[in-house]
């Protein structure tokens, strides 16, 4: 017997059991992020090489070590995305969408990063991403974090996820505040963890969320980020933090919030929850106005976030926090026994999806008694069961079973069943 091939590891399938809980979380971020005005942008999974090095940093994590990177027929280098946000800026400054434009996007899909697989990390991952361009005050970055946190009301997280927000300075702010890191870091070196001592040497503000207690110990008395910042960063962070004060919007400062990515100025923060363990991150962002630039366009202000589904859908599982009617897919579930049953079953349940859109209709297929089509209908999780036999054929009537409540059954008219089931399912 040839050996079964199973799906790579840390590639997971999406069975229909979990479809529901998958779409009803893009289809709340879906009409939130309409609400504001946000438009959808979809690229494409394959990307040049050179993209994600020139915008992520090559001496980064996810160049070094994660991307799925390989040469096609052609001898060209293409990289599985790891992340949305260099793909969307590419697709808009190729598209001409942003000179003298301004710009707000969301996509959604899948990510491939080659990580040790582990509970809520996956080696192809999902993200829902959103990103702004061309505008520079701090009134886009509010409406981000605002946003997100009606998303968090809208799918009862609100209660489990805390905002942390920092501000990374201007590029040169930065530059200078790194500089006096590593001269606090070297004169320590033999303090680090060896995780710490590689990013001393490639990037030094990774450092500072380090996993390490020691490490950790070691910052308490290192130069403070903030004691660096330009003045126009410290006035747009104030600002800021005038309108999450105004809105209600909780928040902590955290000064050794950097963000893995190179391409981060200003502005970042992230939406962290104690309920998943290790992977507590559930949705980060911030500012990147020299990444436009820097992949070849004009200067354009940039901010954005990207959120992990399969976290968010752990959570959601893990508080128990969806709704019922989530996992109800079927309202009707057409049974048919006897002569005619099968054309009549799909003819009366073709003409109810006809007049009532919003109904979700099962039909019966593959012949069987009443008793086997009554387990089935039972078991597709259907409110109700809808049995035609000859009699009801020859009658134009309908027999509808409650299977869900304690209604019983009852026979009606054919063209009085469009508005009993308005009645008694709308």
């Amino acid at each position: 017997m040839a050996k079964k091939i199973q799906a790579i590891r840390g590639m997971n399938d999406i069975l229909p059991t979990q479809s529901p809980v998958w779409q009803y979380l893009e289809g709340t971020v879906k009409e939130v992020l309409a609400g504001y005005g946000y438009d959808e942008i979809r690229m494409p999974v394959l990307e040049q090489t050179a993209l994600f090095k020139r915008s992520i940093g090559e001496v980064t994590d996810i160049v070094e070590k994660e991307m799925y990177t390989f040469e096609d027929r052609n001898g060209d280098s293409l990289t599985l995305r790891p992340e949305g946000t260099a793909s969307c800026v590419r697709a808009c400054e190729e598209h001409g969408l942003l000179y003298n434009q301004t710009q707000r996007l969301w996509y959604t899909g899948p990510m491939f990063r080659h990580e040790r697989p582990q509970k809520g990390r996956y080696r192809q991952f999902y993200q829902i991403g959103v990103e702004t361009f061309g505008i520079a005050t701090p009134d886009i970055d509010a409406e981000l974090i605002l946003m997100t946190a009606r998303l968090w009301e809208q799918l009862g997280l609100a209660e489990s996820v805390t905002l942390q927000l920092n501000t990374l300075g201007s590029n040169e702010a930065r530059a200078r505040y790194r500089d006096a890191l590593v001269d606090y870091l070297s004169a320590r070196k033999d303090q680090l963890d060896e995780d710490s001592k590689r990013r001393l040497e490639t990037n030094p503000l990774r450092v500072l969320d380090s996993k390490n207690p020691e490490t950790q110990a070691l910052l308490a008395d290192a130069p403070e980020l903030h004691d660096y910042l330009d003045d126009e960063s410290r006035s747009d962070f104030d600002a800021l933090r005038a309108v999450l004060d105004a809105a209600g919007v909780k928040y902590e400062i955290n000064q050794r919030l950097v963000r893995g990515l190179d391409y981060y100025c200003k502005t970042v923060f992230e939406w962290v929850t104690d309920k998943l363990g290790a992977q507590g991150t559930v949705c980060a962002g911030g500012r990147y106005d020299g990444l436009v630039e820097q992949l070849g366009g004009k200067p354009t202000p940039a901010v954005g976030f990207a959120m992990g589904v399969e976290r968010l859908i752990l959570m959601l599982e893990t508080l128990e926090v969806i709704p019922a009617e989530v996992m109800q897919t079927v309202d009707l579930y057409v049974c048919g026994v006897g002569e005619g049953a099968s054309l009549a079953s799909l003819m009366l349940s073709d003409s109810l999806r006809a007049e009532q859109p919003w109904l979700r209709v099962q039909t019966h297929c593959g012949g069987g008694s009443f008793k086997s089509q009554m387990k089935k209908a039972d078991k597709s999780g259907a409110l109700f069961a809808l049995l035609l036999g000859e009699t009801e054929i020859a009658e134009k009537q309908v027999t509808v079973k409650d299977l869900r409540g304690e209604a019983g059954q009852q026979t009606i008219a054919q063209s009085e069943l469009g508005q009993w089931l308005t009645d008694n399912l709308s």
